[in-house]
């Protein structure tokens, strides 16, 4: 997404953008400080910085029957896992909510999403909670899924799953909020139509997959949905908030917007 901002391919005569690198948890608490002017986030996050940023209609990422997985060391189904300990990459993340109403009654153990699995190799939770390219990775190091929660929540509510987005700080001037959504959303363009450069300036980042497990999962998430939220995703980006309201999950209801 970000190659074409980050290799100033793509520039602005109004903005300019300096990059901070960061786990997606660390940049939603990072968020709710009111941080960065333009952000990363989770839709899960979205509730509790929505009065400092609104989100941006390009940026984000879903999945359309796919999302986090649940792996453990031995299979079960994902019942089998009420009340046992789950390790999980941050409670603020888009997984953690949609696992929460999937599984309501879990213990919960923060890990860092890249100690995900070797947690429920070592055993100090009983399963884990995938994000990034663990999802595709797992079954090489001998886990097995117990649940996709994003082919749970398009089974259940006939909805994609808008997992990650962009925001902007709200205080800014009106025509520099557009600019920069007008810069992401050409950086997009310009990785898509550049794949073979944007992936080898991705590889880096990959932790440890292969060149085609990378474009594997990037195709996953970066997508027609990444170059503009269409009414779908804007629809279940509601959808997920309000059942996490009415759960008890988040803590006021907020209407979802976009610049």
């Amino acid at each position: 997404m970000f190659y074409g901002l980050a290799t100033r391919k793509v520039r602005s005569a109004l903005v300019s953008f300096q990059h901070v690198l960061g786990d997606i948890e660390t940049l939603n608490r990072a968020a709710m400080e009111g941080r960065y002017d333009m952000t990363a986030l989770s839709y899960h996050a979205y509730p509790y910085v929505a009065e400092q940023y609104a989100l941006t209609t390009a940026g984000s990422s879903v999945g359309d029957g796919y999302g986090p997985v649940v792996v453990a060391g031995r299979p079960c189904a994902l019942d089998d896992l009420a009340g046992k300990t789950i390790a999980v990459p941050g409670q603020l993340t888009t997984a953690f909510l949609v696992l929460k109403l999937a599984l309501p009654d879990f213990q919960p153990v923060l890990v860092s999403f890249d100690k995900i699995l070797a947690a429920v190799q070592e055993g100090t939770a009983e399963a884990g909670l995938l994000i990034h390219e663990g999802q595709i990775s797992y079954s090489d190091l001998g886990a097995h899924r117990v649940a996709d929660l994003g082919q749970w929540w398009k089974q259940t509510y006939g909805l994609p799953l808008p997992l990650g987005a962009n925001a902007v700080r709200r205080s800014l001037e009106p025509e520099i909020r557009q600019e920069c959504v007008r810069m992401l959303r050409r950086s997009i363009e310009y990785g898509l139509a550049h794949k073979e450069e944007a992936l080898s300036y991705a590889m880096p980042f990959a932790r440890g997959l292969d060149p085609g497990l990378t474009e594997k999962f990037v195709a996953l998430y970066v997508n027609h949905h990444t170059l503009a939220c269409d009414e779908q995703v804007a629809q279940a980006a509601q959808k997920l908030l309000d059942l996490g309201y009415h759960a008890g999950l988040i803590p006021r209801r907020v209407a979802v917007d976009f610049v």
